[in-house]
């Protein structure tokens, strides 16, 4: 990677995205990660700032010389501007952004861009083909729309805190960010399949996305199981009511793995692994669901053997057996397991703040037009004089707009 005037460049090859330029002006997590993914694909992506108030993830987590980590992964191939939307200069700037630009990222609470006149109708009337994603808590209409929205109101409120935890505990949310992940997913998917549109009517269109709506598709069936048979999934802990055994067990070492057998022919492996496989006998062995009926039996059988061997045994006794079984690891871990070595999920990127950074790669590998990262987050406002100066601004254009207040 390397730095010019008008901001960093690559030498990699271009992503199947290059030419496709993205304008983020949204906060925390769900719309910028979405903008993210696309930039490591080659779009143009620039993040839009308010002047004295960043993107709080820069604030987010721990921090090193003063610099926050977290903005390096999620600001990462992504040019840094600062802009006063509510300000008239700032305004301005960002229509005539707007004019040359494919898709527009925001999670402002439903009425903001309108109250500062840059709602779908201004911006469609300066570029007909713009995609506005529009990235909310509970979407743009509805009762709870004006509510401050965030990703731990998602995982409350879609049915994942109430089927996670130990059966005789409380409703447990995640430790990270699972909704905001799950929907800046949804959301980079929804943005390419409105572009798809585009190509088909020649006109943009806005892209809605609820917070609370794609954790909801990826809990699976439940809808479906309450609407036909009143089921109410409870809380499990570790193990399923789909199919047994499948939990987390402790090795003779101090370790812990985790194994499932939702394919009937792993269950019978297991069984036969760890010395018990007259179970695979019993009628009610041969179903996921009546295997579950049985969950203290197959637990006890699998941790019991396990916990007589260490880690490494446990694994390798798997692997031969053909049974799926993975270690519990931590981030330590993470960072040396020789799979993810192989895939290169952990890439160094060169940071001139803070030097060489190791950081997770993009999502997927593209045999013809690979992503990549370009560079790490940059510094607040780093590139807004040269985003400037290339829609034509001159420097005492870019200057007057300073001293306004709306840079």
């Amino acid at each position: 990677m390397s730095t010019t005037a008008a901001g960093p460049t690559s030498t990699t090859a271009a992503g199947p995205l290059t030419g496709l330029k993205v304008i983020d002006l949204a906060t925390l997590f769900a719309g910028p990660l979405a903008a993210t993914m696309l930039g490591d694909f080659g779009a143009d992506v620039i993040k839009v700032e308010h002047p004295r108030k960043p993107d709080p993830s820069r604030g987010h987590g721990p921090a090193k010389d003063g610099v926050g980590l977290w903005w390096k992964l999620l600001g990462r191939n992504k040019r840094a501007l600062t802009l006063d939307l509510s300000a008239p200069g700032g305004r301005d700037v960002l229509l005539r952004l707007a004019a040359g630009t494919d898709v527009i990222v925001e999670n402002f609470r439903p009425g903001t861009l309108e109250r500062w006149g840059l709602g779908p109708d201004e911006l469609h009337a300066v570029n007909p083909r713009l995609v506005l994603a529009r990235v909310t808590g509970f979407g743009q209409f509805g009762p709870y729309a004006h509510r401050p929205g965030f990703g731990t109101l998602a995982e409350a409120m879609s049915g994942f805190a109430a089927i996670t935890g130990e059966p005789d505990g409380p409703p447990t949310l995640p430790p990270f960010g699972l909704a905001d992940s799950i929907a800046a997913l949804a959301t980079a998917y929804a943005v390419m399949a409105a572009l798809a549109g585009r190509e088909k009517t020649g006109e943009g269109q806005v892209v809605d996305l609820a917070i609370i709506e794609p954790i909801l598709t990826v809990l699976g069936p439940q809808p479906l199981w309450y609407d036909q048979l009143g089921h109410v999934q409870p809380r499990t802990g570790n193990r399923s009511r789909n199919n047994a055994p499948r939990n987390t067990y402790r090795t003779a070492d101090g370790h812990w793995v985790a194994v499932s057998t939702s394919a009937q022919s792993v269950a019978e492996r297991v069984m036969r692994l760890v010395g018990r496989p007259e179970l695979i006998e019993e009628p009610w062995f041969g179903a996921g669901t009546t295997r579950a009926e049985h969950t203290e039996e197959l637990d006890g059988a699998v941790g019991h053997w396990i916990s007589r061997h260490s880690r490494e045994e446990v694994i390798n006794g798997f692997e031969k057996a053909e049974a799926a079984v993975a270690p519990i690891q931590d981030v330590r871990e993470v960072m040396e397991d020789p799979q993810y070595r192989a895939l290169g999920t952990i890439a160094e990127v060169d940071d001139p703040e803070l030097g060489p950074l190791r950081m997770q790669n993009v999502l997927f590998r593209l045999s013809g037009t690979p992503g990549g990262i370009r560079w790490a987050g940059r510094p607040h406002g780093a590139d807004t004089d040269a985003i400037l100066a290339g829609l034509g601004l001159s420097e005492n254009r870019i200057a007057a707009l300073r001293d306004q207040g709306a840079l």
